[in-house]
């Protein structure tokens, strides 16, 4: 009784973690409306903010990585938390790009502590088959989380500043932290043996195992271009839809003082419909066959690229605000099935490896291509800018038509074995 007890504790220790942790990342989303009006932050400026969060987390996953592995997951996931709180409320208080910058490297590295962390600590404490079904679970926490979050930042925000909900999520982040040095327990933790921690030799071990892997699987060598091609556009276009909607037209003030509720609701209607379009698709269509969810990808990635053009250049509001709806819904469906386009390809004991390196390539996407959007945002024009992020796709299509092909040639030659 006594370790069932335990094992529950950690479990339900871990849904609540998903759904504070999403629900107070939702509660700092005005973040980017902030540093576009409040911080006044021009769109060269606002790409380099996500590239030193982006840079940040390639830098020092594997130094913080080690504190898990060495000394202690419970240790390392307080800590990451702390520090994210603490970058949240250093942007809050200080509105210019210096302090911003700087409070986006703490949030990085603070992140560097949870990733990874957070998934090894409840499988160490409830076993991987129970914490995989877990994560699952926790996943509808989350979403749920999302929501409550969206409504809290706008209730704060609307009739206050914008930098309200930002502060009040890093400090909420802060007692978070607090409350998780009483809530978790530990009691199954076991270091890691040398030849297993994470270091940068092991690093680059893991690299190479990587690069032999995808060498002798070309689809999977396609994939990675296609993850290289989504990082490349991401950045400069989430830093930049907000500001382009700012100053292309005259928003409407649901109530309060700011824009802030009008991004809450939009938010909110963003969240539900990608809800909904998930749930279509997993009914829809058979996700365990690789051809289906190559297809499925191809269709989704045009549709991002046409509707993030065409929401650069829109003369309408209102068909604006529907464009962003379809790509947010769309680039939402595209993240749980690139994950399973990709694992479906992939031996268990390569697939943390592969799936770390596309991991590194979308990352190295983003910090190459974000800060060059934000120049032509800044000298020549923002709707160039964003149109350009969708123009960014077009590759990605070629090595997904690429994937694809490689797919079919292998089921033709496994039917013909069988």
């Amino acid at each position: 009784m006594t370790d069932i007890k335990k094992r529950t504790d950690a479990y339900r220790v871990y849904l609540f973690l998903s759904f504070t942790s999403t629900a107070l990342f939702a509660i700092g989303f005005p973040m980017t409306l902030y540093e576009a009006t409040t911080a006044a932050l021009d769109p060269l400026q606002l790409v380099l903010v996500g590239t030193s969060l982006e840079l940040s987390v390639l830098l020092f996953e594997v130094p913080t990585g080690v504190i898990a592995d060495v000394f202690s997951r419970r240790l390392s996931i307080i800590i990451g938390h702390f520090l994210i709180g603490m970058g949240l409320i250093i942007e809050s208080l200080f509105p210019s790009f210096l302090p911003i910058l700087l409070a986006q490297v703490v949030w990085g590295i603070g992140y560097t502590f949870t990733s990874g962390a957070t998934q090894a600590w409840l499988s160490d404490e409830i076993g991987e088959e129970r914490a995989n079904r877990a994560m699952l679970t926790a996943s509808r926490y989350g979403l749920t989380g999302a929501l409550v979050g969206v409504l809290a930042a706008t209730a704060l925000g609307s009739f206050t500043t914008i930098a309200v909900p930002i502060f009040f999520s890093g400090a909420a982040r802060l007692l978070l932290a607090v409350m998780l040095i009483f809530l978790m327990v530990e009691r199954n933790f076991k270091p890691a043996k040398p030849e297993e921690r994470s270091t940068f030799q092991h690093m680059g071990d893991t690299f190479r195992k990587g690069l032999r892997t995808i060498r002798r699987r070309p689809a999977l060598l396609a994939i990675l271009g296609v993850g290289l091609f989504y990082g490349l556009y991401s950045d400069g276009y989430d830093r930049l839809w907000i500001k382009h909607l700012l100053d292309r037209f005259d928003l409407p003030r649901l109530f309060g003082n700011n824009e802030l509720a009008f991004f809450g609701v939009l938010e909110g209607i963003a969240v539900l419909l990608s809800i909904l379009l998930t749930r279509w698709a997993e009914k829809r269509f058979d996700t365990g066959q690789p051809r289906t969810i190559g297809r499925l990808m191809l269709g989704i990635t045009a549709g991002i690229a046409v509707s993030i053009a065409a929401f650069a250049w829109s003369p309408f509001l209102g068909l604006a605000l529907a464009l962003y709806l379809v790509t947010n819904s769309l680039r939402d469906l595209a993240s749980p099935l690139m994950a399973a386009w990709m694992n479906q390809r992939l031996d268990p004991d390569v697939r943390a490896t592969v799936l770390s390196m596309i991991g590194q390539v979308d990352a190295v996407g983003q910090i190459t291509g974000g800060p060059a959007i934000g120049a032509l945002g800044r000298v020549v024009s923002l709707p160039l800018a964003i149109s350009l992020c969708g123009g960014l796709l077009a590759p990605a299509l070629a090595f997904i038509r690429r994937a694809n092909r490689h797919t079919h040639a292998t089921q033709v030659r496994d039917d013909e074995t069988c």
